[in-house]
């Protein structure tokens, strides 16, 4: 079992960070040939996902939909921090992730990459990366 803690800055309120690059690199140097690996946020107000990453226009949509299901202002919102419509995005888009690994490398479709998604940014944020071999 491997289990790495990493760190993102984001610079917008709502912005999906592309970490697939970062989740190799941690499967690589682990050494782990074939597993599964969990990418999960501990934040209520951020959340993991799998998606398109050839096409920025599918981050624009998919931030842009997620704003008009839940705005960011709602006269009936009565959480007092103001970040509902956080709370509600990252429990639509949820806060974990699993991967397999075969051969040592994500099985990931050809468009696929794991994206990091703050909804109350801009902010210096944590997730954690886990390798279960086996």
């Amino acid at each position: 079992m491997v289990l790495r803690k990493r760190s993102t800055q984001t610079n917008q309120r709502d912005e999906m960070v592309d970490i697939t690059e970062e989740v190799k690199r941690i499967i690589h140097t682990s050494g782990v040939k074939n597993g599964v690996v969990y990418v999960y946020c501990p934040h209520t107000t951020a959340g993991i996902t799998i998606n398109e990453n050839a096409d920025p226009d599918v981050k624009h949509d998919m931030l842009m939909r997620l704003d008009e299901v839940y705005p960011w202002f709602h006269n009936l919102y009565k959480h007092m921090e103001g970040n509902s419509a956080a709370h509600l995005k990252a429990s639509t888009v949820g806060v974990q992730q699993s991967i397999i690994i075969e051969g040592g490398e994500l099985i990931l479709g050809t468009w696929q990459g794991i994206y990091f998604c703050e909804f109350d940014g801009p902010r210096y944020r944590d997730y954690y990366v886990k390798i279960i071999e086996g």
